[in-house]
């Protein structure tokens, strides 16, 4: 059976994803401070277990280094729960939204089989790796904080330059030395999708502004839009209670 994309199978997905997300809050909730970090440091590996199968089983690494920006917060998340590094914990805040938008819009990875192992190390890493943030942020491993505005999007620029540099250096590699995929074609990475767009909402962008790299920084002007939602939200409803009070 396939995923496919906004149809049953895959609506369906998102629903049981969502309820056992909200089943595995209230089961950390009714636990002890050790057993609840142990379980959210055992969940926050996931996604490195992901990195690790996609590396070993496809004969191709090159083209499955953990560059992406769900891959990054995958190494990351558990390294925040350990460290309790509220910067890093709030860029989070903000890259494992991909995660999440990466399950919805699946164009990609519409064909995979659900009962594939394929299916498995994209569905449930991406899935928990939002769900982990927020837990962390739910259970004040993490602190929530304005002050880390300027430094998310710093952060975020920073490292999207970073892989924008690595795929230019890839793709010139893999060209002047004709290093081929297991199709027989030459290399070519897009990580972070710097070079061109891969779905209708990232093409939505490069009509803004249609050059590689610099059309992500419409993402970057969405990012600060969503954080000064949240954040003025945050600060709406610590008003209301103050008054209610």
């Amino acid at each position: 059976m396939l995923w496919g994309t906004f149809g049953i199978v895959h609506i369906s997905s998102l629903i049981i994803a969502l309820v056992t997300c909200i089943g595995i809050f209230f089961a950390l909730k009714s636990m002890n401070n050790k057993a609840r970090y142990i379980l959210l440091l055992i969940l926050s590996c996931s996604g490195i277990s992901a990195i690790i199968f996609n590396l070993l089983t496809w004969g191709s690494p090159l083209e499955y280094l953990p560059l992406h920006m769900c891959s990054i917060t995958a190494i990351l998340l558990p390294i925040v729960l350990l460290t309790r590094n509220n910067m890093i914990g709030n860029v989070l805040l903000v890259w494992s939204l991909g995660s999440i938008l990466a399950v919805i819009f699946n164009h990609s990875q519409s064909n995979y089989e659900i009962l594939s192992w394929t299916f498995f190390f994209y569905f449930v890493p991406h899935i928990l790796e939002c769900a982990v943030t927020i837990y962390l942020f739910a259970f004040k491993y993490i602190k929530l904080s304005a002050k880390y505005i300027p430094s998310t999007l710093g952060i975020t620029t920073i490292i999207y330059t970073f892989v924008h540099i690595c795929n230019l250096i890839i793709n010139n590699y893999c060209i002047n030395n004709n290093v081929l995929d297991s199709a027989g074609n030459i290399i070519k990475v897009n990580y972070m999708y710097s070079l061109q767009p891969t779905v209708p909402l990232m093409e939505l962008m490069w009509n803004i502004i249609p050059y590689q790299y610099w059309y992500m920084y419409v993402a970057i002007v969405i990012i600060a839009i969503y954080l000064g939602m949240i954040f003025g939200i945050k600060w709406l409803i610590h008003k209301w209670k103050y008054r209610i009070v």
